[in-house]
């Protein structure tokens, strides 16, 4: 068994002990001191706000009753489309309370990723600040199992109002006794050749988070912590609620966007202790010149996931400011699965050892353990609350990525002599960029939707400090010629079709793409020319 425990006597010991029945509002929130700190909320305008426990139990108590009082139900499926708001944290317990099964969406996502989403889950209600709520008026109609609209931060005809339901609603909300093999999360991942698929996490996940917050995240009393993740990720759910607040920990939260010179006066400003930040923040902090200036001396502890970071971008932090960046592994489907930890040696640019509790290996294609050195299939074992319980309604999706009682992450990468675990790459084609997961497929079904794109295929183009971009290759139709400009209009139209970050930041003409005799297209050759580039 390749566990943690086994190389630092730190972990040594590690159980789950998830219990039989667990509600994360109930038992988490509810249970810390009423006037216990829970959250610094920055606004992009420069308001602040300071909430505490209490201020969080009393407010999702009045969001439960309300949501109640509108139709919503144990076990029903809700969209919640927020930005970086206090709000955000308050709907996800009272859902969790309820027993309804919050869905965070990211507030990019354009109407066709949200219908699908709604029609998918069978969702019986849209929670949505004005970020989202055009978008959603645009499929209203279109989806009838979505019945229940409520407004967050501004009122729209047709919508009720959070901030007007709270306020007549009452406090003291009976939280739902939920048994940990029950739904809490549907999260959507990418897929590469079909639709997003929705991932659903129980109540027993959300009681392991603790797991990653205190190992990996490594958090004590009195810390604060930033992690910077935007909204409708499993990072943030991991990071920026189930995990700090499972230990206790007040979080920061930012509503402004990334700027480097900001982020670190904001570090220094609150006194963070402990950050979490994507590698490409990373990366294009180590590239500034306030980076060497900034005073960053309340830090004790940094950390990346999303992607493999750099060994130089470690270094440099090391070099600068004796922080060492503690990277890490994980997937939507589970946790940080292998990590670097304090306490154990860094090696820059591994992606460390596997976490507590979860038993990673490197398995050939039949499924034996690869010797070290040889590249293999991670795989966990399954019988752990962090693994997700289904791909929902798509039990075929579900049963595929198990191999001879193993959970494959679909990832690929080598093992040393003394256990560390080095990245290879996806072994399908979602393309990892700048944190963010993207399917060439959805990419490649809005370019399909430009009338001079006859076909497209959409591969990772390594990048220096978004790690890979989407690139497209694509085949004009008859009365289109290639130009900068028709490749400008393309991309500003894949804006308008799905979320902006998942848009071909490069796109090149070919007259055709390389195909399968069965006529499927080789992204994998096109993956490869894109790498000889790079590297050539």
């Amino acid at each position: 068994m390749a566990n943690i425990g086994d190389y630092g006597s730190t972990y040594a010991g590690f159980e789950w002990e998830t219990p039989e029945r667990f509600n994360f509002g109930r038992d988490v929130i509810d249970a810390w001191e009423a006037n216990r700190p829970a959250m610094t909320w920055l606004g992009a305008n420069g308001d602040e706000r300071r909430l505490t426990f209490g201020d969080l139990s009393r407010a999702s108590d009045r969001l439960a009753s309300a949501l109640k009082e509108l139709g919503v139900a144990r076990g029903d499926r809700v969209m919640v489309l927020l930005g970086k708001v206090p709000e955000w944290h308050v709907i996800l317990i009272g859902l969790l309370k309820l027993g309804a099964i919050p869905i965070p969406c990211a507030p990019q996502l354009r109407s066709g990723d949200l219908k699908f989403r709604a029609e998918h889950s069978g969702s019986v209600a849209m929670i949505s600040g004005p970020e989202g709520i055009e978008e959603t008026e645009k499929i209203r109609a279109e989806v009838s199992n979505l019945s229940s609209f409520v407004s967050v931060g501004t009122d729209h005809e047709g919508w009720d109002s959070y901030e007007g339901l709270t306020e007549a609603a009452s406090e003291g909300f009976q939280a739902g006794d939920t048994a940990s093999g029950e739904g809490a999360f549907l999260l959507y991942t990418s897929g590469t050749t079909k639709h997003p698929k929705g991932v659903l996490h129980t109540h027993g996940y959300t009681h392991a988070k603790r797991m990653q917050a205190r190992y990996w995240l490594d958090l004590q009393e009195g810390d604060r912590l930033w992690c910077t993740s935007g909204t409708g990720w499993a990072k943030s759910i991991w990071n920026v609620f189930l995990g700090p607040w499972s230990l206790g920990t007040e979080i920061f939260v930012h509503e402004g966007g990334f700027d480097p010179s900001g982020r670190l006066d904001l570090i220094q400003r609150y006194g963070i202790t402990v950050l979490c930040q994507a590698p490409t923040e990373y990366r294009l902090l180590a590239k500034t010149p306030e980076l060497e200036a900034a005073d960053l001396s309340s830090i004790r502890h940094a950390v990346s996931a999303g992607e493999p970071l750099n060994a130089p971008v470690i270094e440099r932090w090391k070099a600068l400011h004796g922080l060492t960046i503690y990277d890490g592994y994980g997937q939507t489907e589970n946790t940080l699965l292998v990590g670097n930890f304090p306490g154990v040696e860094v090696r820059p640019g591994s992606m460390g050892q596997p976490s507590p509790g979860c038993d990673v290996r490197l398995l050939d294609p039949e499924g034996q353990p690869c010797p070290p050195g040889e590249p293999g299939d991670i795989a966990l074992v399954p019988d752990v609350p962090v693994l997700f319980k289904e791909y929902w309604e798509q039990p075929d999706e579900t049963e595929g990525v198990y191999r001879n009682g193993y959970y494959l992450t679909g990832d690929r990468a080598t093992r040393d002599e003394d256990g560390y675990l080095w990245f290879m790459g996806r072994s399908d084609d979602v393309i990892l960029s700048a944190g963010y997961r993207i399917g060439p497929f959805e990419v490649e079904s809005a370019l399909i939707e430009h009338p001079a794109v006859v076909e497209s295929a959409v591969v990772p183009a390594p990048d220096e400090d978004r790690g890979s971009v989407v690139k497209a290759f694509v085949v004009l139709g008859s009365g289109y010629e290639a130009s900068d400009e028709l490749a400008k209009e393309i991309q500003d139209f894949c804006k308008g079709q799905t979320a902006p970050y998942k848009y071909p930041r490069k796109i090149e003409f070919i007259g055709e793409l390389p195909k399968t005799t069965s006529g499927k297209i080789r992204r994998v050759e096109l993956r490869q020319r894109e790498i000889a580039r790079a590297t050539g």
